[in-house]
Protein backbone atom coordinates (compact mmCIF):
# COMPACT_ATOMS: atom_id res chain seq x y z
CA UNK A 1 0.00 0.00 0.00
CA UNK A 2 1.22 3.42 -0.84
CA UNK A 3 0.81 6.31 1.52
CA UNK A 4 -0.81 9.40 0.20
CA UNK A 5 0.91 12.62 1.10
CA UNK A 6 -1.28 15.66 1.44
CA UNK A 7 0.14 19.09 1.08
CA UNK A 8 -1.42 22.15 2.66
CA UNK A 9 -1.53 25.04 0.27
CA UNK A 10 -2.48 28.48 1.49
CA UNK A 11 -3.05 31.33 -0.84
CA UNK A 12 -1.64 34.76 -0.29
CA UNK A 13 -5.17 36.19 0.08
CA UNK A 14 -6.06 33.69 2.79
CA UNK A 15 -2.86 34.50 4.67
CA UNK A 16 -3.57 38.24 4.63
CA UNK A 17 -7.13 37.70 5.84
CA UNK A 18 -5.81 35.83 8.84
CA UNK A 19 -3.25 38.53 9.52
CA UNK A 20 -5.84 41.31 9.30
CA UNK A 21 -8.43 39.49 11.38
CA UNK A 22 -6.46 39.60 14.61
CA UNK A 23 -4.66 42.90 15.09
CA UNK A 24 -2.35 43.02 18.07
CA UNK A 25 -2.97 45.78 20.59
CA UNK A 26 -0.19 46.81 22.89
CA UNK A 27 -1.44 47.54 26.36
CA UNK A 28 1.48 49.36 27.90
CA UNK A 29 5.11 49.85 27.09
CA UNK A 30 8.00 50.06 29.47
CA UNK A 31 8.34 53.81 28.99
CA UNK A 32 4.66 54.60 29.55
CA UNK A 33 2.70 54.03 32.71
CA UNK A 34 -0.79 52.63 32.57
CA UNK A 35 -3.42 54.82 34.15
CA UNK A 36 -6.37 53.18 35.80
CA UNK A 37 -9.62 55.08 35.95
CA UNK A 38 -11.51 54.90 39.21
CA UNK A 39 -15.27 55.01 38.94
CA UNK A 40 -17.23 56.62 41.73
CA UNK A 41 -20.27 54.62 42.69
CA UNK A 42 -23.52 56.47 43.18
CA UNK A 43 -26.01 55.56 45.89
CA UNK A 44 -29.26 54.94 44.05
CA UNK A 45 -31.43 55.07 47.17
CA UNK A 46 -34.52 57.26 46.93
CA UNK A 47 -33.36 59.34 49.91
CA UNK A 48 -30.02 60.06 48.26
CA UNK A 49 -31.66 61.12 44.99
CA UNK A 50 -33.97 63.41 46.96
CA UNK A 51 -30.99 65.02 48.68
CA UNK A 52 -29.26 65.52 45.31
CA UNK A 53 -32.46 67.12 44.00
CA UNK A 54 -32.25 69.54 46.90
CA UNK A 55 -28.62 70.29 46.06
CA UNK A 56 -29.51 70.97 42.43
CA UNK A 57 -32.47 73.18 43.38
CA UNK A 58 -30.45 75.19 45.92
CA UNK A 59 -27.62 75.70 43.44
CA UNK A 60 -29.97 76.91 40.70
CA UNK A 61 -31.80 79.18 43.17
CA UNK A 62 -28.58 80.73 44.49
CA UNK A 63 -27.13 81.38 41.01
CA UNK A 64 -30.46 82.69 39.60
CA UNK A 65 -29.46 81.83 36.02
CA UNK A 66 -29.58 78.82 33.69
CA UNK A 67 -26.68 76.43 34.31
CA UNK A 68 -25.25 73.37 32.56
CA UNK A 69 -25.00 70.02 34.29
CA UNK A 70 -21.22 70.44 34.61
CA UNK A 71 -21.63 73.90 36.20
CA UNK A 72 -24.16 72.60 38.71
CA UNK A 73 -21.95 69.62 39.57
CA UNK A 74 -18.98 71.89 40.21
CA UNK A 75 -20.96 74.44 42.25
CA UNK A 76 -22.78 71.81 44.34
CA UNK A 77 -19.69 69.57 44.68
CA UNK A 78 -21.51 66.47 43.43
CA UNK A 79 -21.02 64.26 40.36
CA UNK A 80 -22.73 64.88 37.04
CA UNK A 81 -24.63 61.61 37.46
CA UNK A 82 -26.05 62.85 40.76
CA UNK A 83 -27.00 66.16 39.11
CA UNK A 84 -28.90 64.29 36.40
CA UNK A 85 -30.72 62.13 38.94
CA UNK A 86 -31.68 65.18 41.00
CA UNK A 87 -32.71 67.13 37.90
CA UNK A 88 -34.93 64.26 36.81
CA UNK A 89 -36.62 64.29 40.21
CA UNK A 90 -37.18 68.06 39.97
CA UNK A 91 -38.44 67.84 36.37
CA UNK A 92 -40.98 65.23 37.44
CA UNK A 93 -42.21 67.63 40.13
CA UNK A 94 -42.28 70.52 37.64
CA UNK A 95 -39.70 72.62 39.50
CA UNK A 96 -36.95 72.56 36.86
CA UNK A 97 -37.10 72.92 33.08
CA UNK A 98 -34.49 72.36 30.39
CA UNK A 99 -33.55 75.14 27.99
CA UNK A 100 -31.21 73.98 25.21
CA UNK A 101 -28.38 72.38 27.20
CA UNK A 102 -29.03 74.19 30.48
CA UNK A 103 -31.31 73.71 33.47
CA UNK A 104 -33.43 76.55 34.83
CA UNK A 105 -35.95 76.85 37.64
CA UNK A 106 -39.50 76.57 36.33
Amino acid sequence: MAEKKTATVTTKAAATKVAKAAPVKKACTAKKTCATKTVKTVDMAVENIGFRAGDVYQTLASEAQPMTVAQIAKAANISETEVLMGAGWLMKEGKVAAEADKLVLA
